[in-house]
């Protein structure tokens, strides 16, 4: 009988890989520069059901994703739950509707950068 060998490992910040905590940082401070640069040229981003792909339309997503709303985000808590997978609790407040809300950024690395980012409550 075989073990499930997906176990989540919890992680704090710093132990994250920096690719992560740099596009965090950089989402959060809307500058798309850099948080474009975090993402491999065939990426994927999932936000709200829809996908963007690639760095021409996640730079769309990450311009214009959110740009009527003002919020502020706070670390939660963070798990790796694979090879270059870890999955990042988010706690947002601002003015958009409901004005709290806690998100799962789902990463999938390879290497030094991000190949797939799923956001969801």
């Amino acid at each position: 009988m075989e073990m499930n060998s997906k176990r989540a490992t919890a992680v704090n910040w710093d132990d994250l890989p920096a690719v992560i905590t740099g596009f965090l940082s950089a989402h959060q401070a809307r500058e798309a520069d850099a948080a474009v640069g975090a993402f491999a040229a065939d990426a994927v981003v999932t936000d709200e059901g829809r996908s963007h792909r690639g760095t021409a339309e996640i730079r769309n997503w990450l311009v214009n994703g959110g740009s009527e709303y003002t919020y502020t985000t706070e670390f939660v808590d963070a798990h790796r739950v694979g090879a270059g997978r870890f999955d990042v609790a988010q706690h947002l407040e601002g003015d958009f509707p409901g004005g709290a809300a806690d998100l799962r950024y789902r990463f999938v690395l390879a290497g030094n950068l991000i190949t797939r980012l799923t956001i969801e409550p």
